[in-house]
């Protein structure tokens, strides 16, 4: 493993950028290269990734963040478990400010609802634990990173026997959601930067597949400035060449091409595959993740039958055309004025990895 300041060496750097400008020269016109990962996303505007880019090689930001395309209809649900008689809602922090149909968890907990912030699953098993006489549902959403975790938590209850302690699955799977993108005409991807801590779960399989039939080149890479620019650096040069079904780990000190087998193993031992409802994009086939009948006694949805009335969406936001990377934060005429990340009004502003978050912080 070596030193992360490797990673962030300025003359290192600037080797990248000057290669990454010689391959730019030759391309006939602007390529878009789309992120799908909101650590990605941060990373790019931390270093200033973008300004340094040349004008002809233009980043966008993808659905990849968990907490952004977690739909109204899911917060409803939470919201309404919340308000059941006996119950302590879990929940990883960036999920308290998203906003719902009429309310958000932050709203409700300080309305008096047992709703509290956890850092894992076990420790929302830990809670319930201690509390025997009540019901702990614990809001599972993530991308392919956090689920084993999720998975194993309900795994290790099972075993010793906890009944009070649920999971409102809304995990959901990436390389589904690209392909969506793919098929979406409004939406030019040239190549894909792919996420490195759910690759390091999935492998790099699941890409190759987009590649081949997309045509279109994809990296992982990891997260500092040199795998980033390296990754561009990759892509680039592909598409000056012509190679457009490819899938290269620039990542290669976290990521192996068969991913991780025995998180897969245990996210398909608890988790089965469905149909799921993306904020701002609509229903993708095969994206999510409902609990297996062998684990229903830990499905929330099972266990606590919740139907919530669609309510009036809200006006104005445009976190649907910026997770499809249709459009820019700063097209948004409330980025920065009376959305911000103290008062967010749409959920890209409200994550640490969103990308109206990140436009915010360090602009675009």
């Amino acid at each position: 493993m070596r030193y992360i300041d490797e990673f962030r060496d300025p003359s290192s750097i600037k080797r990248q950028l000057k290669e990454i400008n010689k391959q730019a020269e030759k391309l006939p016109s602007p390529v878009y290269l789309m992120e799908v990962c909101g650590t990605h996303t941060m990373a790019i505007g931390r270093f200033g990734i973008r300004q340094a880019l040349p004008k002809n090689i233009k980043l966008i930001s993808g659905p990849g963040c968990p907490v952004c395309v977690t739909p109204d209809s899911y917060i409803d649900k939470a919201i309404y478990l919340s308000h059941l008689k006996d119950v302590i809602i879990t929940t990883f922090g960036d999920m308290v400010k998203v906003p719902g149909s009429s309310s958000s968890l932050e709203k409700e907990k300080s309305e008096g609802r047992d709703i509290r912030i956890v850092y894992s699953p076990l420790e929302a098993l830990a809670i319930a634990e201690e509390s025997p006489h009540k019901n702990n549902i614990f809001l599972g959403v993530g991308f392919e990173t956090t689920t084993p975790a999720v998975a194993l938590t309900i795994k290790k209850a099972d075993e010793e026997g906890i009944k009070n302690f649920y999971v409102l699955s809304g995990h959901k799977l990436i390389p589904p959601a690209m392909k969506t993108l793919m098929e979406d005409k409004e939406v030019r991807i040239d190549g894909f930067i792919c996420p490195g801590h759910v690759s390091a779960i999935t492998g790099s399989k699941p890409y190759i597949a987009i590649s081949e039939k997309y045509n279109v080149p994809s990296v992982i890479t990891g997260f500092e400035p040199y795998d980033i620019l390296e990754g561009i650096l990759i892509l680039t040069e592909k598409i000056v060449r012509g190679e457009y079904k490819d899938v290269v780990i620039q990542y290669k000190r976290v990521v192996k091409p068969e991913g991780n087998q025995k998180a897969r193993k245990v996210m398909k031992d608890v988790f089965e595959v469905v149909d799921a409802e993306w904020r701002g994009i609509g229903v993708i086939k095969k994206s999510g993740l409902k609990i297996r009948k062998r684990y229903e006694g830990f499905d929330a949805e099972s266990h606590f039958p919740v139907k919530v009335k669609e309510k009036r969406k809200r006006c104005g936001c445009i976190c649907g055309d910026i997770l499809k990377g249709k459009r820019q934060p700063t097209d948004c005429k409330m980025f920065g004025t009376i959305c911000t990340p103290e008062s967010p009004l749409g959920p890209c502003m409200v994550s640490s990895e969103g990308t109206c978050a990140a436009f915010y912080k360090y602009g675009g």
